[in-house]
C-alpha cells in the first residue's frame, strides 16, 4: 500500500466562500440536493431520490450515535466564566454507565479559558424538577481516581480530566440535559438555538455520546427510510461517538505530522454477520460509518494474522492505530475481507460478546485501499481536512470535479449543507480479479 505521510495538505484546498456554508438546515431534511458521482459521471438529484439510486439487496450502514449537550458553563468565585466541553468519560469509562451515575463523575474535557482556571472549584446552578442544585467542577484527579483518569496530553486528544459533583438524586444524564448546550460546529459562527436540539440529531440517533453529529445522516427522514426498506435494501447501525477532533484542522504541511483523534466504536454481532452475508460490502452513511467499517477489517486482520486468541483469558481491547493500514510489510500475506470479518465473529463468540467495543485512530487518505465500503453518502467537507482526504482516497482526483460542480451549481456545504452519493470508478487489477474488493 502507498505511504501517504508525505501528502501535502495544501493540495486538498478549494475556495469556500462563507455564504456557501449552510448556517441552518432546510425546513424539510430530505429536500436537500443530492450530487451523484457514479464512476466519473456527475448528476444532480434530490435526497428523496436516494432509495431508487441504491442497488436492491445492498446493505446500508449508518451511525446511530446521539449528540449530547456537552458544552457546560461554569463560573469562578470572581465571576469569570469558564466553558467546559465534555469529550470522553473517564470514571466510569463506559458511556451508558457514566450517564447513569449519580452524584459524581469524571470526564476528559477541553476547557475554554483554561488560563482563568488556575485552581479551586468552579460552580454552576441548575434547575431540575423545580429544584435549584449546585454542580461543581474540579480540575485534575479526585480521591476516587485511578491511573485511567490521568491527564491525557498526547496529540489530538489533548485535554484535562475534570471531576463533576452534584445532588445524588439526579443522574449525570439529567444534569447534562438541564445545564448543557448542544455543541454545534464552530464554523457556523452562531450560537446554538433551540431548534438545533432537533435538527442537529439524526432521526435514528439512539446511543448518547457524541459531541458532533454524523451529519450525512441528517438528510434522512422516516419516509426515506421506509422507501429504502420497501426496495429491499437492508439497514444496519453501528455506533461511533464523534469527538471534537473531527473539527480539528490539519495544521502541519504534510499529514505525516497530523495526529488523528481516537474514537470509540460499538458494533453488534448481527451487523458483522450481515456484512459477511453481503460479501463484505456495504454502503456507508457518512465518514464516521466509513471509519467504523474499514476499522473492522483491520481489527479482523490483527486477529487473523496473530496467534489464536486464548478463550480462557481476556485479550487486549482492539484498536486501529493511525498508520496501521499503511505499515503492512510487502511480503506479508493479504487477508481477505470475509476472512477478517469471520475472525471478528470468532473473537466475539470466543469471549461471549454480543457487542464489539473497540477504538480507532484510522486516517484514510489517498493510497488507502477500501476493503468494505463500496459507496459513500456524505456531505461536502471543509478544505484541507482529513474528511476531504477520505473522499479523495475513494474517488481519486475527481474530488476536484465533484466540489467544483457543487460550487458552480449552488450546493450548500458542511454540516447543514447538501449531500452526495459517491460510487468510485471500478479499478480491478489482475491480482484482484475475482476478489471484487474494489467494486
Amino acid at each position: 500500500m502507498d505511504i501517504p505521510q508525505n501528502i501535502r495538505i495544501k493540495e486538498y484546498n478549494y475556495p469556500l466562500p462563507d455564504e456557501r456554508i449552510a448556517k441552518f438546515p432546510l425546513a424539510e431534511r430530505d429536500r436537500s440536493k443530492l450530487l451523484v458521482y457514479n464512476q466519473g459521471d456527475i448528476a444532480e438529484h434530490r435526497f428523496t431520490d436516494l432509495p431508487a439510486l441504491l442497488p436492491e439487496g445492498s446493505l446500508l450502514v449508518m451511525n446511530n450515535t446521539r449528540v449530547i449537550q456537552a458544552r457546560l458553563f461554569f463560573h469562578k468565585e470572581t465571576g469569570a466564566r469558564v466553558e467546559i466541553l465534555v469529550l470522553e468519560p473517564l470514571a466510569p469509562r463506559e458511556y451508558q454507565e457514566n450517564f447513569a451515575r449519580r452524584g459524581q463523575t469524571m470526564w476528559h474535557c477541553m476547557v475554554g479559558g483554561l488560563k482563568k482556571w488556575k485552581q479551586g472549584p468552579l460552580m454552576a446552578k441548575v434547575r431540575i424538577d423545580g429544584r435549584d442544585i449546585l454542580v461543581t467542577a474540579e480540575k485534575g484527579l479526585s480521591s476516587q481516581s485511578s491511573e485511567q483518569t490521568r491527564i491525557v496530553s498526547e496529540g489530538a486528544n489533548a485535554g484535562i480530566p475534570v471531576s463533576f459533583t452534584w445532588d445524588e438524586r439526579y443522574t449525570w444524564s439529567e444534569v447534562l440535559e438541564a445545564m448543557g448546550e448542544l455543541p454545534i460546529p464552530p464554523y457556523l459562527n452562531r450560537k446554538t438555538e433551540e431548534s438545533d436540539k432537533q435538527t442537529y440529531q439524526t432521526v435514528y440517533s439512539k446511543i448518547e455520546g457524541s459531541v458532533a453529529a454524523p451529519t450525512a445522516g441528517l438528510h434522512f427522514t422516516e419516509q426515506v427510510l421506509n422507501e429504502i426498506d420497501r426496495r429491499g435494501i437492508e439497514r444496519e447501525e453501528v455506533t461511533l461517538h464523534v469527538g471534537a477532533g473531527t473539527f480539528r484542522p490539519v495544521k502541519s504541511e504534510d499529514i505525516g505530522h497530523h495526529d488523528m483523534h481516537t474514537e470509540h466504536i460499538a458494533v453488534q454481532r448481527r451487523t458483522i454477520k450481515q456484512l459477511i452475508k453481503h460479501g463484505g460490502h456495504a454502503i456507508a452513511v457518512g465518514t464516521t460509518s466509513v471509519r467504523t467499517l474499514e476499522s473492522l477489517y483491520w481489527m479482523g486482520r490483527q486477529l487473523r494474522t496473530r496467534a489464536a486468541s486464548d478463550c480462557s483469558g481476556k485479550d487486549e481491547p482492539l484498536h486501529v492505530s493511525q498508520w496501521e493500514p499503511y505499515d503492512t510489510a510487502p511480503c506479508e500475506k493479504e487477508v481477505e475481507t470475509l476472512s477478517a470479518l469471520q475472525a471478528l465473529l470468532d473473537y466475539m463468540d470466543c469471549h461471549g460478546l454480543d457487542v464489539l467495543h473497540a477504538s480507532t485512530q484510522i486516517i484514510i487518505a489517498p493510497g488507502y485501499e477500501y476493503r468494505i465500503v463500496e459507496r459513500i453518502i456524505t456531505n461536502f467537507h471543509q478544505p484541507q481536512s482529513t474528511l476531504l482526504l477520505l473522499v479523495s482516497a475513494f474517488v481519486g482526483d475527481d474530488w476536484k470535479r465533484i466540489y467544483r460542480y457543487a460550487l458552480e451549481h449552488d450546493f450548500r456545504f458542511l454540516s447543514y449543507g447538501d449531500s452526495s452519493l459517491l460510487v468510485p470508478r471500478k479499478c480491478v487489477t489482475p491480482t484482484e480479479a475475482g476478489d471484487d474488493k474494489n467494486s
